[in-house]
């Protein structure tokens, strides 16, 4: 779609509403992610990116596989001390505390949106 991500703060558009969002598109983000954290408030997105991993995590997390149009292509919940399985298609990686991103609202198909 030829959006240049940046990290920083932003808005996820999901069926049940607005979540607060965060945007790691360097790697220095990526790479540390929610790593050393006990929790998080809305959601991170990890742009770009195929596969996530919960080595050293302190807490389970949703996963949502989007492609570049961001729809989700699948959603996961992992346990710490996992390694995701690169998903064909993704480009961006949605995370969330366990069990929010079904009470937002979103599934295989489902289009959110991303404002900054």
């Amino acid at each position: 779609m030829g959006r240049k991500w940046q990290d920083g703060a932003g808005t996820l558009g999901a069926p049940a509403g607005e979540v607060p969002l965060e945007v790691a598109a360097s790697y220095r983000a990526r790479t540390r992610g929610l790593l050393g954290r006990s929790g998080i408030e809305g959601a991170l997105l990890l742009t770009p990116a195929g596969s996530v991993h919960t080595f050293r995590m302190r807490f389970p997390i949703d996963v949502a596989y989007l492609d570049g149009s961001l729809r989700v292509l699948a959603v996961r919940t992992m346990p710490p001390g996992r390694l995701g399985l690169p998903r064909l298609r993704s480009r961006h990686v949605l995370e969330a505390e366990a069990g929010r991103l079904t009470a937002w609202g979103l599934r295989r198909g489902t289009v959110v949106t991303i404002t900054r």
